[in-house]
């Protein structure tokens, strides 16, 4: 019998928290691992909240559905605005149920701002009036990012400093809410306790940067094939506001182009796989940054990625 399975024999509840760029193999780990301790798998990855687009997000397949309850997957409507504080309650209403039945859960995705309100908590900030924000992206489009985030490390030096470079919303969201409320969004975070979560186990994936590249066009050439083009034509035809977050979904943009004939098939492909290698990028800047804690393993088919779940230390909040 496998080391791992000993182990998982004897395991009563508790999180498992796996987290890493696209392509990474997120999803496959998730399903070994809650093959061998009787987990459900619970979604944090904001685009797969959406149906509309199960082959263009890669959602977990029908067939990998039914080796292993899934939860949080595809229970959204394109038209439907899901923030990370809708994830979050969502997220804790799902685990509070699996753990009333004595069961585990492992939390599977890569929106790095999910896991951080998860395991950090999230600021209960009043709603952003639309006037704010409209002055505030005009204010980033006239002045551009450098002059933006003197602005913003002059009111909340914190945030201008976690923030990655090119990340535009994060950089808008913090000063708007200074804007809207007078208080840096730091200092609402510091006020804000996150929930006990029993963390068992967390890891992210960190595959070598080419690999990870060419699993990413291969993956992209396989959707076209699997019927990515008719999801994003069907997304289309419902003639969604262009800033509802499923429009923004990797390759939909790309895609849409070509069926209204302004790229080629090959265009499109190629710059939805540029695309989503720049997003991977970001992500796993954003990972290495904010979970510098955690184990890192190269990928989900490596002997060690398991057993850094099951058999590494206790991690509990």
């Amino acid at each position: 019998m496998e080391p791992t399975r000993v182990r998982a024999s004897s395991i009563n509840g508790g999180v498992w928290l796996i987290a890493g760029p696209t392509a990474s193999g997120k999803s496959a780990l998730a399903l070994r691992l809650a093959e061998a301790i009787g987990a459900e798998i619970l979604n944090a990855d904001s685009m797969q909240l959406y149906r509309d687009l199960r082959v263009l997000t890669a959602r977990p397949s029908p067939e990998d559905e039914a080796r292993a309850r899934h939860r949080l997957f595809g229970i959204a409507d394109g038209a439907q605005a899901w923030s990370v504080g809708r994830w979050l309650r969502a997220a804790r209403t799902a685990l509070a149920e699996v753990a009333a039945q004595g069961r585990p859960a492992v939390v599977v995705g890569g929106t790095g701002l999910y896991f951080a309100a998860l395991q950090r908590g999230l600021a209960d900030i009043p709603p952003i009036p639309e006037a704010v924000r409209a002055q505030v992206q005009a204010r980033f489009e006239v002045h551009g990012e450098p002059a933006f985030r003197r602005a913003l490390a002059a009111i909340d030096p914190e945030a201008e400093a976690r923030i990655a470079p090119g990340d535009r919303q994060r950089l808008t969201r913090a000063f708007e809410v200074h804007a809207a409320t007078g208080r840096a969004l730091s200092d609402w975070r510091r006020e804000t306790a996150p929930e006990p979560l029993d963390v068992r186990g967390q890891l992210v994936l960190e595959p070598p940067r080419d690999a990870l590249y060419a699993r990413i066009d291969a993956r992209l050439e396989a959707m076209l094939a699997e019927g990515a083009l008719e999801e994003v034509a069907a997304l289309a035809a419902r003639r969604l506001d262009p800033d509802v977050s499923v429009m923004k979904a990797l390759g939909v943009r790309e895609l849409a182009a070509h069926l209204e004939g302004r790229l080629t098939r090959a265009e499109a492909l190629a710059a939805a796989q540029q695309e989503t290698r720049r997003y991977a990028k970001r992500q796993s800047t954003w990972f290495r940054n904010q979970t510098p804690d955690w184990p890192r393993t190269a990928g989900p088919a490596t002997p060690e990625a398991l057993e850094l779940l099951l058999n590494g230390p206790a991690l509990a909040q």
